[in-house]
């Protein structure tokens, strides 16, 4: 999982779990319902450890282990735990080359971890193997596009972000295509993971919802999203929207998203369950 330099983006992923914890804390109530009492949960793909210190305080008895191929980003998540109280234990591993010998595992979470690697299905199906029986795998993937902006901001030519839209939906296809080993896959997740072996397959999908005025977090958050995106986006945007992406990003502007009072958070993620068989066939990466 090569395509980005993730140390580097530890900041924003960071500010990311912060703002998309309401989704994360519905998506844990399903797996409380789901897994009860688990005794040893993975986070692969963990980054900073937002979402695995999260797991360590929503359930105090298990085993908490934050996998990810970067130290660094390994070493916030132990920074994080210790500053929230929570045991954490931490792994460092590549995705998905590094997985074996780390199950078994009640609970897997992997989090927008699956569409970075060329080969999806075989991802899924290395992630199914680490759970015990009976175990599941809860893998983030989907969902809507963010929004954080009037329609019409005031200023530039309205609806600029479904077209940003579509520029990072070009630049996603490019990056899969762009894999080491990528192949091309009906993204049917529900579909994929019973391939993987998996039953009481399901999907939820669970809203962010921050409405204005954004609290200062989560403002950062989307100034650093909008950051990314101009950064991704330009070379196939109209002079027009750049302007209008520089005025947003003007720290000096009144109407920019440092300053301006509508400023919002709206995005849906899609969380898709699976359950190892308690006996029979072994999941297909077992």
């Amino acid at each position: 999982m090569n395509d980005f330099d993730w140390a580097a983006l530890a900041g924003m992923l960071e500010l990311e779990g912060e703002a998309h914890s309401p989704y994360v804390q519905q998506a844990f109530e399903e797996l409380e319902r789901l897994v009860p009492a688990p005794r040893r949960i993975l986070d692969i793909g963990s980054g900073p450890g937002v979402a695995a210190c999260r797991l360590a305080s929503v359930f105090p008895g298990a085993e908490v282990v934050a996998v990810d191929g970067a130290p660094e980003l390994l070493a916030l998540a132990e920074e994080r735990a210790r500053r929230s109280g929570v045991r954490l234990r931490t792994r460092a591993a590549a995705f998905p080359e590094g997985l074996t010998g780390l199950g078994p595992a009640d609970l897997v979470w992997t989090g927008q971890v699956v569409h970075h690697v060329g080969d999806q299905q075989d991802a899924l199906n290395r992630l199914a193997g680490l759970l015990a029986p009976g175990g599941v795998l809860a893998a983030v993937e989907g969902g809507l596009p963010a929004r954080c902006l009037p329609r019409d901001p005031g200023f530039g030519r309205p609806d600029l972000q479904s077209r940003l839209d579509a520029a990072m939906a070009e630049r996603f296809s490019r990056m899969r295509a762009e894999l080491p080993g990528s192949v091309a896959v009906t993204e049917d997740w529900p579909g994929m993971l019973r391939a993987a072996g998996l039953t009481e397959v399901h999907s939820r999908t669970f809203l962010v919802d921050r409405p204005a005025p954004l609290d200062e977090g989560t403002r950062r958050f989307v100034r650093r999203m909008l950051e990314r995106q101009r950064s991704i986006a330009e070379a196939v945007l109209d002079a027009g929207d750049v302007t209008t992406l520089d005025r947003l990003l003007d720290p000096a502007d009144p109407a920019g998203v440092d300053r301006r009072p509508d400023l919002f958070l709206l995005v849906a993620k899609t969380v898709h369950f699976g359950r190892r068989p308690r006996s029979g066939a072994e999941p297909a990466g077992a």
